[in-house]
């Protein structure tokens, strides 16, 4: 089990390093429903940032995991996986 949580700044990071999308970290926390569409983040930007969690904390991610819609959905997916290790 990892004790630890993607926050919004990680976040905000592996956009940036795997997607190549720069977003404002405020505006993130803000409003944390807007769609990854909307942030210029597609499937295969999503599927790279999922690719660098599971690499970094050495656990795979659930496949809903590179569907998500939107930040808020993506960071309580991700943070219950690497809670519960599943």
């Amino acid at each position: 089990m990892i004790t630890t949580t993607l926050t919004f700044d990680e976040l905000a990071a592996l956009m940036k390093q795997s997607a190549g999308v720069t977003v404002d970290v405020r505006e993130l926390e803000k409003e944390p429903d807007v769609p990854f569409a909307t942030l210029g983040v597609d499937s295969l930007g999503l599927l790279g940032i999922v690719g660098e969690l599971e690499n970094r904390y050495g656990v795979a991610l659930p496949t809903d995991a590179e569907r998500c819609k939107t930040p808020s959905e993506f960071l309580d997916l991700v943070n219950n996986a690497l809670k519960t290790g599943v």
